[in-house]
């Protein structure tokens, strides 16, 4: 039997039903107030989202173990999204390797509609759940991988059969959404849902649904990295060193977390090859270069154990 595709009015009725769409009372006004009074209200929205976020954490830790393990396995962090959700996934993604150094093909994104998307707005690709499948499946994703779908309304078709087909090819897959009984989330291992309410501005989830969004991807990517040994206490340990600031942050980290002054850090990190783990081991333990390399080796990068594990 052939299967008729929705007609607009049922899905705009479906849409309407969401908790992102409903109209908020408290800023029906909107367009009469005063810029104060916008900035107040939007702020007053804004203060909800931990709350919101908080619900979830069971949820964000079971993720974030779960991403560590992959990981750790030598998998891939794949985000998937169209739009503003997209866009979130696109910007955690980015920014993984100036944090903690990752190789870029560890924590990736695809964006509905490509790269091209994130200056552009190409929205109707999100409709295309041909295009979410071909798209995740030039990644190729593997029992090894993790695969996390982004969309506010949970409903995305794009984000939806993306997802869909990582789950068959064996990923683990994990649903972000803010609206609760989503497809998304019956679609995913994980469903993390932040129910952020009626937006600001009516339907734009860029506001508080996209906040509570990035808020997680925060959680899931630093939640993770730091399970792996990537960070040293609170210390950003894998920073890499290319301009003056981040040589200085390096030192500085350095320097608090070998207790040693800045012409031993800076000395350390010169014969490291300007690399922050392997100086700190070397200097915690007083090894050579090579020996600190081979325990960071042997550690898989985790540099509280390379160091002696205090």
């Amino acid at each position: 039997m052939r299967v008729r595709p929705a007609s607009a009015s049922a899905n705009t009725e479906r849409i309407s039903r969401l908790q992102t769409e409903q109209p908020n009372q408290r800023s029906a006004n909107l367009d009469t107030m005063s810029a104060m009074e916008i900035a107040a209200a939007i702020n007053s929205e804004d203060a909800t989202l931990a709350a919101a976020v908080k619900r979830a954490l069971p949820q964000i830790a079971e993720a974030i173990d779960v991403i560590a393990a992959k990981l750790c396995d030598g998998g891939r962090l794949i985000y998937i999204g169209a739009g503003t959700s997209g866009r979130i996934a696109a910007l955690d993604a980015s920014e993984c390797p100036p944090t903690f150094n990752t190789n870029p093909k560890t924590v990736q994104y695809v964006i509905a509609g490509g790269p091209k998307a994130l200056g552009a707005a190409v929205e109707a690709n999100e409709d295309s759940r041909e295009l979410g499948e071909r798209d995740i499946a030039k990644k190729k994703p593997t029992k090894r991988d993790v695969v996390v779908g982004i969309a506010a309304s949970g409903r995305t078709p794009y984000t939806l059969a993306a997802v869909g087909l990582a789950r068959k090819r064996g990923a683990a897959t994990i649903a972000v959404v803010c609206n609760a009984g989503s497809k998304l989330g019956r679609a995913a291992d994980i469903e993390i849902v932040a129910e952020v309410g009626p937006e600001i501005l009516s339907g734009s989830t860029r506001m508080k649904a996209g906040t509570a969004q990035k808020m997680i991807c925060n959680m899931l990517t630093t939640g993770a990295m730091s399970r792996l040994g990537y960070v040293y206490g609170n210390l950003m340990v894998n920073v890499h060193p290319k301009n003056e600031k981040l040589v200085a942050r390096a030192l500085n980290i350095l320097m608090k977390a070998a207790s040693v002054d800045e012409e031993s850090a800076h000395k350390a990190l010169k014969q490291s090859g300007k690399n922050v783990p392997v100086a700190l081991v070397m200097l915690k333990l007083g090894v050579t270069r090579k020996e600190a390399e081979s325990r960071l080796k042997k550690a898989r990068g985790n540099v509280r154990q390379a160091s002696g594990g205090d």
